[in-house]
Parts: C-alpha cells; sequence; structure tokens
C-alpha cells in the first residue's frame, strides 16, 4: 500500500489530478461551515434529533444541513435529477435516443439534469425553509429573507454541482460521487469522540466496543467481496474471412455483477419510506402520529418495509441498467454466442436467468447491510450510524477512485494497490 501510495506521488500528472481533488474537498469543507444569513443555529438542535429525510440528507451534506450553512442541501437535488433522468431515458424515445448519441447526446442530457437540478433545488429549498420556519431559528419571516434564504441555498447546491463537474474533469474519480464520500467521512471522527465520551461516561465498556470493531471488519469484508463479485458469462466469436484477413474467432465475457444497481436501492427506499413519516410529524392529527410512530427508523415496521423495497428497486434499476434481449442481438449481429446456446432468443432467456439469480443475492446483500446498523445498534449499545448507505457509498466510491489510479500506475508501469 506504501509503495503504491509513494509511485502515485512519482507520477506528475496523477500527483496533480490528487492535489486538485484534495483542493476542492478542502473549499467543500470550508463552505460547509458557512452559515445561511438570518438563521439561528442553536435553535434547530431540538429539531435535528433522531432521523427521517433530514436525517437522511444530513448525512449526504456532512453535518451542514443540521448547521443550517450554504451547503445544507449538498448535491442531493442533482442526485435526484440524476435518477429521474436515468428513467425518462428508458420512458422517453428522444432521451433514449439522445443517449445512444455518444458524447453529444450525453451532453444534452447533462444540460437537461442541470436545469433540473436547478428546479429541484428550489422546491427543496423552499420546503426546508418553511419547515426550519415553525422552528423559530428564523428572526425575519419577510417574503425577502425567505426568498434570499431558498436562493442561498439553491446556489450552494449548484456550486457544488460544478464543483463536481471540475474534479471529474481536472481530478481523478466521479467528482459528485467524492463530494458525497467526504460529507460522510467527515462524521466519522465525531462518532469516533462520542464513542469514546460513552465509554468513559461508562455507558458503554470496552467489550461492546470490541464486538462493535469485529462486526465494522466483517461488514467491510463482505462489503469488498459482494462489490467486487460477478459472473463471467462465456462469449465465443466465429470466424470471418473478409478477403485475405480472418476476423472473430476469439473469446471473451459477459461481466454480470452480483451489485449490478450499487446504492441506488437504498437511496430509493429511503427516500421513499422516510416522506410519509416526516410529513405526518406536521399533522397535528393521532392517526397521523400514529403513521409517524409506526414509521419511524428502527422499528419493526420500518426495517421489513425497508428491506422489501430495498428489494425491490434493486430488481427495477437492474432491469434497468442490463437488458438482455439488446446484448443478445448485439452479439448476434457481430457472430458471436454462449457456447451451449443457440444465438438469439435463447441466449436472452439464459442472460435474463442468470441476472434474476445473481440479482437476488444481490438484493438480499444490500437489504442486509442497510438494516445492520438496527441490530448492531441494539446488540452493542454504540450509537454510530457509519454503517448501512454511508458504508456503501463510501466503499463503492474508494474502490473506483482505486481502480482509476490503479490505471494510471500500470500505464506507466508502476505495481498498483490491488494485486
Amino acid at each position: 500500500m506504501l509503495s503504491a501510495l509513494k509511485n502515485a506521488w512519482k507520477v506528475e500528472e496523477l500527483r496533480n489530478k490528487i492535489l486538485f481533488v484534495l483542493a476542492m474537498i478542502a473549499v467543500y469543507r470550508v463552505g460547509a461551515h458557512i452559515p445561511v444569513p438570518g438563521i439561528d443555529p442553536s435553535k434547530l438542535q431540538q429539531f435535528f434529533q433522531g432521523s427521517g429525510v433530514l436525517g437522511f440528507l444530513n448525512m449526504f451534506s456532512g453535518g451542514a444541513l443540521r448547521r443550517f450553512t450554504i451547503f445544507a442541501m449538498s448535491i442531493s437535488p442533482y442526485i435526484t435529477a440524476s435518477i429521474v433522468m436515468q428513467l425518462l431515458t428508458v420512458v422517453i424515445p428522444k432521451l433514449e435516443e439522445l443517449s445512444k448519441q455518444g458524447q453529444e447526446g450525453k451532453k444534452i442530457i447533462t444540460k437537461y439534469t442541470r436545469y433540473a437540478t436547478v428546479v429541484l433545488g428550489l422546491i427543496q429549498g423552499t420546503g426546508i425553509t418553511m419547515m426550519i420556519r415553525n422552528t423559530g431559528a428564523i428572526a425575519n419571516n419577510s417574503f425577502f429573507n425567505l426568498a434570499t434564504i431558498v436562493i442561498t441555498l439553491t446556489a450552494g447546491t449548484i456550486f457544488l454541482m460544478w464543483l463536481g463537474e471540475q474534479i471529474t474533469d481536472k481530478g481523478i474519480g466521479n467528482g459528485i460521487s467524492i463530494i458525497i464520500f467526504a460529507s460522510i467521512i467527515s462524521r466519522f471522527p465525531t462518532a469516533v469522540m462520542n464513542t469514546f465520551d460513552r465509554l468513559q461516561a461508562g455507558a458503554i465498556n470496552i467489550f461492546n466496543v470490541l464486538i462493535f470493531a469485529a462486526i465494522a471488519v466483517v461488514v467491510i469484508a463482505v462489503v469488498i467481496y459482494i462489490q467486487q463479485g460477478q459472473r463471467k458469462v462465456p462469449v465465443q466469436y466465429s470466424k470471418r474471412v473478409v478477403g485475405r484477413k480472418v476476423y472473430g474467432g476469439r473469446s471473451t465475457h459477459i461481466p454480470m455483477k452480483v451489485n449490478q444497481a450499487g446504492v441506488i436501492p437504498v437511496i430509493f427506499a429511503s427516500s421513499v419510506l422516510l416522506f410519509p413519516a416526516t410529513i405526518a410529524q406536521f399533522i397535528q392529527q393521532d392517526w397521523a402520529q400514529a403513521v409517524a410512530n409506526a414509521l419511524s427508523p428502527g422499528t419493526p415496521l420500518y426495517i421489513i418495509l425497508f428491506a422489501l423495497m430495498i428489494i425491490f428497486f434493486t430488481y427495477f434499476y437492474t432491469a434497468i441498467q442490463f437488458n438482455p434481449i439488446e446484448i443478445a442481438d448485439n452479439m448476434k449481429q457481430n457472430g458471436g454466442f454462449v457456447p451451449g446456446r443457440r444465438p438469439g432468443r435463447p441466449t436472452a432467456e439464459y442472460l435474463d436467468k442468470i441476472l434474476t439469480r445473481i440479482t437476488l443475492a444481490g438484493a438480499i446483500f444490500l437489504a442486509g447491510v442497510a438494516v445492520l446498523p438496527n441490530f448492531v445498534i441494539n446488540l452493542t449499545g454504540i450509537e454510530a450510524r457509519f454503517g448501512g448507505t454511508a458504508l456503501l457509498i463510501v466503499i463503492g466510491v474508494a474502490l473506483r477512485t482505486m481502480q482509476q489510479v490503479e490505471t494510471y500506475l500500470l500505464s506507466r508501469h508502476y505495481e498498483g494497490f490491488m494485486q
């Protein structure tokens, strides 16, 4: 590991990219502590106790939402806009056609995503501002002051969107993912200090900490193993003679990942499930409070629905990302076939059968990791929610970034991280 880091620092281009990423992360973390004007953060502490949609968004903002800074909404509107555009690409033929036009088509879709981010940012900023106003944290409730707060929050999101694009273009890794990565990692030292304080106070003992550490190591190892896991379907291409040249005749494979959908199903399930519970908290009715209590994170109903929704969204998103019929047709047109399967429909059915089986394993894995913190907290008594969704995102981003660094090192004949 140390040798690989030393080699990465020797490559000037790679060194400049890493320094650029670190500089942009520093800019982001400074902005995450600049408060929105006209807000009294001390009156927001009780409002953000526990979890919910706001707690979920606070994780992505690295605590900026709890402090109500200019980056309070973080990059969440952009993530939502990107997910919506991916879904619309499948539904709307014009967007599907643009997605197949290479870089020019992707630029147009990116432009639409930016516009959608602005709209969603204004809507989300307005909703959060109206909720915050009920806490008394806003001294001046005039229209001009409220509009200033909404515009400030939206501008912060747009700036982070631009910052992420700069990291992608001039740095290493995916910029948006690295911003989220930095947000989640920034909460880790606070969680460690809180655990240490509880240990000193006698609220927990060293045995609880050791159990928690052992579970964390095992879970991280399993997450890495599943994230990297894939089923390689062999593909053989027949030989073709064109003039005096022979084409084809090579063997390859189709990599089908166990966790094809990534962390998207967890984000979908969290947003869908926590939204009605959060809305119910602001309705002064007995039935609304009953709904809020039943769907509170950690309750049996919440855990069961959360796991089922993750499984559903995993199959849904995987079906969008991987099309067996399209892949089988492309193989047939290029003279490729799966050994033992006829080209065309039989190949598509075979790929769909494999996809259904490995997606079930991936869905159960995602659901298990997502609900695991609830059981770990009950077992160890340690209130450390650095797990579940956060753990999946952190490990996924770290692996993808390391793979890009690996590519740079290997292209210059250096030994990389992964062996």
